[in-house]
């Protein structure tokens, strides 16, 4: 289907917001407010004049929804952090200690609760921060979620697992190699334990069926009967989901 997007950035409410301006075929104007921008769909072939007045009912449509629903935004804003901080993940809370030096390179170390961050003043960009703060709790959790993993691959799946690893990854939950080596988002750490539990049980039932097919489902399902509802969490809820 010929389509066409662009990009730009909407000032709703005060805060900067990514949005997309997508032309395509259809009839009807469609907006929504996806994980990662807000979205206006256009009839292809539809006048200029009448784009615009569309653009500006999108604009005046977002103000409403983030009036009506305040944690619209918060999903576009970046998380924060100061010196002296209490970084919550799951049932786990940190503290942390922030240092900037001359180095070209930035580290962090996790040391009885605390979390100690080097910072190079010539480096650090908006990225910085979170990667170094989820290299530093995966590094904490993944004994947790390796032996949650065994506990469930025994119970429901008996597959071989060659490896276990936790990475800030934004484009999925997890994945699962034909190797059977398995990889979790940390963003997983800050959902509840039955929905961490899901994501596991889904990737495990890839090392059977690797396709999303009848059966997979049913394996996810024999497993899980409730797993739509932690699918739902995961939709819902995914914003909340990040360092």
């Amino acid at each position: 289907m010929q389509s066409f997007e662009e990009h730009f950035v909407l000032k709703i409410c005060g805060q900067h917001i990514p949005a997309r301006i997508i032309r395509e075929r259809r009839r009807s104007v469609r907006a929504s407010i996806g994980k990662d921008a807000a979205y206006l769909r256009l009839p292809l072939l539809m006048p200029m004049e009448m784009q615009q007045q569309q653009i500006s009912w999108f604009k005046a449509w977002l103000e409403k929804q983030a009036l009506k629903h305040p944690d619209v935004l918060a999903r576009f804003t970046a998380k924060t952090y100061a010196d002296g901080d209490t970084l919550t993940v799951g049932k786990r809370n940190y503290t942390l200690q922030i240092a900037y030096s001359d180095k070209l390179s930035s580290s962090g170390r996790l040391t009885d609760g605390v979390i100690y961050l080097r910072l190079s003043q010539e480096n650090t960009n908006a990225t910085t921060i979170p990667t170094l703060l989820s290299r530093v709790v995966a590094q904490d959790f993944l004994p947790e979620i390796t032996d949650r993993v065994q506990e469930l691959n025994e119970r429901f799946f008996r597959q071989a697992v060659r490896s276990v690893k936790l990475k800030y990854n934004h484009s999925n939950w997890g994945s699962c190699s034909g190797h059977g080596n398995l990889n979790f988002s940390t963003r997983l750490l800050f959902a509840p334990d039955v929905v961490r539990d899901y994501v596991i049980i889904h990737e495990l039932a890839h090392l059977i069926e690797p396709n999303h097919s009848d059966r997979f489902w049913k394996l996810v399902a024999d497993a899980m009967p409730d797993y739509s509802r932690q699918e739902q969490w995961l939709r819902e809820q995914a914003h909340w989901c990040r360092f």
